[in-house]
């Protein structure tokens, strides 16, 4: 069965009833994109794109030496000559194909549906090399409505269809109405905020303005205070940090594959865990490669700077995957995680940095995710996927207080005292 996920996108039930010649309808003609497992990733899969007629469209074969794309009334290959990669053999792997009629590119990739994860591209002739050609080609682009999976395809599992194709690399940041320019839009540089999905804007409503910062005026010291509790020993960070050196490896502590968990409110049910999580990263420090079961996020940099991997999927093997795209992201910077879309990443605060990096996680389900997976899966020491629950090492408020306790009765000279004394009398010259 199909169901509805939101405007743009279907889901596939896990249901075997689509395998078969069962025909499944585009959300909009002439533009598609199909996302699918292949349970046998040596087996080549095949799926036809159809007219409402069913006398024209595309063939489409997922092969282990690439991805084959002919027209069907014509037979003719739709080549390209760069194509070497088709099914992989990496576990847990999707793949997915986009149709857009209107730019006329037909794109293949695997893992999440986003340009860089390309592996097959074809681009029909533009307009000014042969104009007739042009319009005879958007006029069958656009008359595609629909796939055919075959008995012959019987390892091929529908997982969504999307409704908008491929069409150009998405920004990881975003940014709000009154600081975008014309030529970040133009240029892709910035997600507009009003382009994230309802929930998602929510999100970044929530963590967004400009009072929602760590140092405030009752604590303008509440960064050098952390950064202290995690250097001193017998400090509350530094101790914490040594007991969770066995959280993501059971067997192997490593006290580098540690950041500390900082919750606000309650769980409400609406996440995977705590919705609002702050997270502190001392320099060195990384998290397993994992996901964020398929929940919408919004992610704030209060402090210092995070260095992040995105992953193609969630691999379950020892060497698993190389990263498809590298990023750092600097105080105030806000960047996202949609289901489909920066799901699966690796947070590192690097070793050249300065600073801890303290970062603000906002979580919440799609109002349509049934499922509520109350787990991030990660990528353990043997490559295995494994479950982790998001749990929250203190609740903000007293987390706050402890800080402020432990940096009153830090060991200072006199001369600091002083300054300390005079910078609270005038704010300005700290």
């Amino acid at each position: 069965m199909l169901k509805q996920d939101n405007p743009k996108t279907l889901l596939f039930s896990n249901n075997n009833t689509l395998f078969g010649e069962q025909q499944i309808k585009f959300i909009i003609k002439g533009q598609v994109v199909f996302v699918f497992n292949n349970l046998d990733n040596y087996k080549p899969c095949q799926f036809n794109l159809y007219n409402e007629n069913k006398n024209d469209g595309l063939k489409i074969e997922f092969k282990l030496d690439g991805v084959n794309v002919s027209r069907l009334m014509t037979s003719n290959e739709l080549i390209d000559k760069n194509n070497k990669q088709g099914l992989s053999s990496y576990k847990d792997v999707y793949y997915w194909f986009s149709l857009d009629s209107q730019n006329q590119r037909l794109y293949a990739g695997i893992g999440e549906t986003r340009i860089e994860n390309i592996v097959y591209e074809y681009k029909f002739p533009i307009k000014d090399s042969n104009e007739e050609l042009y319009h005879e080609n958007k006029v069958f682009l656009e008359s595609i409505q629909s796939i055919q999976i075959y008995k012959i395809s019987s390892s091929l599992k529908p997982l969504r269809l999307l409704r908008d194709p491929i069409t150009f690399k998405i920004p990881l940041i975003v940014k709000n109405t009154n600081f975008l320019t014309m030529e970040d839009i133009a240029s892709s540089k910035y997600l507009p905020k009003s382009n994230l999905s309802y929930i998602s804007q929510i999100l970044y409503d929530c963590i967004s303005g400009d009072k929602f910062t760590l140092n405030t005026d009752d604590f303008p010291n509440f960064s050098k205070a952390i950064e202290y509790s995690i250097a001193t020993e017998g400090c509350w960070c530094n101790k914490k940090l040594k007991a969770k050196s066995n959280e993501f490896n059971k067997d192997k502590p490593n006290i580098k594959e540690t950041y500390l968990r900082i919750t606000l409110a309650e769980n409400n049910g609406e996440s995977p865990g705590i919705p609002y999580v702050m997270e502190i990263w001392p320099i060195g420090h990384y998290s397993p490669i994992h996901s964020h079961a398929d929940a919408d996020a919004i992610i704030r940099v209060l402090h210092g700077s995070i260095h992040v991997n995105l992953y193609p999927f969630l691999c379950g093997e020892k060497d698993g995957l190389p990263p498809f795209a590298e990023a750092d992201f600097q105080k105030d910077d806000i960047t996202w995680i949609s289901p489909t879309i920066n799901q699966t990443h690796k947070l590192i605060n690097l070793k050249e940095n300065k600073d801890t990096c303290i970062t603000i996680q906002c979580y919440i389900y799609n109002k349509n995710n049934k499922i509520h997976y109350d787990y991030f899966d990660y990528i353990g020491e043997t490559g295995k996927i494994e479950q982790y629950e998001p749990d929250s090492d203190m609740d903000f408020i007293d987390f706050k207080n402890k800080m402020r306790d432990e940096w009153n009765k830090r060991p200072i000279s006199l001369f600091d005292k002083i300054k300390e004394s005079i910078y609270d009398f005038i704010p300005f010259i700290n």
